[in-house]
């Protein structure tokens, strides 16, 4: 589970990458090309080299590895050998460092095959240079053995930082994953917890008293009048018992108001969703149970059907406003635990309300008659 939010701001690290990583390499290779070109055929040729590699950097920083990129590494590799032999600019090496790191990374088989390779490319041009008509070996050497590295570099380590930062931002989404998954299996635990403290002791209780009836009723000097009234005191604990269960379904047990709001924060923030509370007042313990009853159905419903990033709490001694900006569309249609209690407010001289408006779903319950009685804001 992940909130709207949470994916925006990821999508948004994502892009952020994308814009520092594609800038720092295009003012890199620009400035190689600007630097290294003695004539516009080989500007153009070093070009087509560095928007390839742009072009799969792009795709591959979003998320988005293509498989054409094997065909971007041919030709990277086409224009670095080109240049090198044709132009005499060894350049072109620096778009091919960026799509190998990057079929590196993504492809691991392909490691040693990439590395053998570009050593036998490297080999090969430094040979044939050796071998053309006017260029000295120590020329040669110095310009394809010792600079051709240097100008890789920067491709490299621009590639396996931008793989770094794509990396922590999946961690994180990760996280925000766990965590969520965790805070709902804490109230699940707390649920169960609540069903057993209902249910458990008044089994143990019932199976003893059934087997005290048993005994007197098939003793021959039996009692059936005291089994009879065992048997009522079991009738009477599985009827309350039964009555507890309901109201537990129904989030109807008698809540601790505060304790449900820090709950609730708690539960916002391990979903990654930024919740700010507001209080304008205290709430009366005729209210609290309610209100707790309104609040803990209202974020049982922003966590399972709305994408929100942002929930705001405001508090007061005549009632509580829950909302939240990530209205669906779905928001009412899903509300049947809050027109279940929207009845009980109305019963015991409260109202709720819910609103859409805006992108913002919003959820009131309120009791007239209270009164206000101080003013605190949290966050």
């Amino acid at each position: 589970m992940k909130s709207g939010r949470t994916g925006e701001t990821q999508s948004r690290l994502r892009l952020l990458n994308l814009g520092t990583v594609m800038g720092s390499m295009s003012a890199v290779g620009a400035l190689l090309v600007a630097m290294d070109t003695r004539s516009w055929q080989a500007a153009v040729l070093l070009a087509v080299g560095l928007v390839t590699a742009l072009l799969v950097v792009r795709q591959w920083t979003v998320g988005r590895y293509s498989p054409l990129a094997l065909l971007a590494l041919a030709v990277t590799a086409a224009v670095w050998v080109a240049g090198a032999l044709a132009a005499d600019v060894p350049t072109g090496v620096y778009a091919f460092a960026v799509v190998a790191t990057v079929i590196a990374f993504e492809v691991p088989r392909l490691r040693w095959v990439i590395a053998a390779g570009t050593g036998a490319s490297a080999a090969a041009i430094i040979a044939v240079r050796l071998a053309a008509a006017g260029d000295g070996p120590v020329e040669v050497l110095l310009r394809y053995a010792v600079v051709t590295p240097c100008i890789a570099t920067p491709g490299v380590v621009l590639t396996v930082l931008a793989y770094a930062v794509h990396d922590v931002i999946g961690e994180l989404g990760r996280a925000q994953e766990r965590e969520a998954e965790l805070a709902v299996m804490r109230e699940r635990v707390r649920f169960a917890g609540d069903l057993h403290d209902i249910q458990g002791h008044t089994l143990h209780v019932v199976r003893l008293k059934v087997a005290l009836a048993k005994r007197l009723l098939e003793d021959g000097h039996g009692d059936p009048a005291r089994a009879g009234e065992e048997l009522d005191e079991v009738h009477g604990l599985v009827g309350d018992t039964i009555a507890r269960t309901k109201e537990l379904a129904y989030a109807q047990r008698r809540l601790n108001f505060s304790a449900e709001l820090e709950n609730a924060k708690n539960l916002f923030e391990a979903a990654g969703i930024r919740v700010e509370v507001e209080r304008t007042g205290e709430v009366g313990a005729r209210a609290g149970e309610m209100l707790g009853q309104v609040l803990r159905e209202a974020t049982t419903n922003i966590l399972r059907h709305a994408e929100a990033g942002h929930v705001w709490i405001t508090v007061s001694g005549a009632g509580i406003t829950v909302a939240n900006d990530g209205a669906n569309g779905a928001g009412k249609a899903a509300l049947g635990g809050l027109a279940v209690l929207r009845d009980r407010l109305a019963s015991e001289g409260g109202r709720l309300t819910v609103e859409q408006e805006d992108g913002v779903f919003r959820t009131a319950a309120a009791f007239p008659g209270a009164r206000e009685q101080g003013r605190t804001t949290g966050r």
